[in-house]
């Protein structure tokens, strides 16, 4: 326990290491060592590319790619795990970018903040566990949103609804919008 801080530190011989749940406050993170942060904005567009409109995240990544915008980087997956908690805690901003079957009027930006508990369940996670996961591991969380494009049609099969289509224009434009006002990215100028 630091004495202190009043905050119980985690202490492991070299070599050993630590599987487990612990619940969030319980263990604190080593941060004298800080994290390198290697994008200004990370988007990471997650959905099945075989189910329709349900691809449109990795769509969306995939042609902000294309952009080469200056300051972001991009993942692509078709859920999130795990594995992603590294490259979201080197980033100081992260757009997670999705279908939603329970959205109808357009694309819809929401703010983020990290979940309570780092617990997956199965194989999957959703993007408050993935921040609780990069703060918890890696010792950083970033500034995070959740945008989320309408989706209707989700049988096996490529294209898109008319409606998905419209949000995956409208998702990559605000990406775009949201990096030429972000500092660090390049381009904070607007013609």
């Amino acid at each position: 326990v630091d004495e202190q801080l009043g905050r119980k530190k985690l202490a492991m011989p070299a070599g050993e290491f630590l599987v487990g749940c612990f619940p969030v406050g319980e263990f604190e993170m080593n941060t004298e060592f800080p994290v390198a942060i290697d994008a200004e904005l990370l988007v990471i567009g997650y959905g099945n590319t075989l189910r329709g409109d349900d691809g449109v995240g990795p769509r969306v990544a995939e042609t902000v790619e294309g952009l080469n915008l200056p300051g972001v980087r991009t993942l692509v997956g078709q859920q999130l795990s795990p594995e992603h908690a590294e490259p979201i805690s080197r980033a100081r901003r992260v757009i997670f970018v999705d279908a939603a079957v329970d959205e109808k009027d357009g694309i819809k930006f929401r703010k983020l903040i990290p979940g309570d508990t780092t617990q997956l369940m199965a194989h999957a996670a959703d993007p408050r566990t993935m921040l609780a996961l990069a703060r918890d591991v890696f010792g950083h969380a970033p500034e995070a949103w959740l945008l989320t494009i309408p989706a209707e049609k989700l049988g096996f099969g490529a294209g898109f609804s008319l409606e998905t289509e419209a949000g995956f224009h409208a998702a990559v434009a605000e990406i775009h919008r949201l990096q030429r006002d972000l500092p660090g990215c390049g381009q904070n100028k607007r013609a």
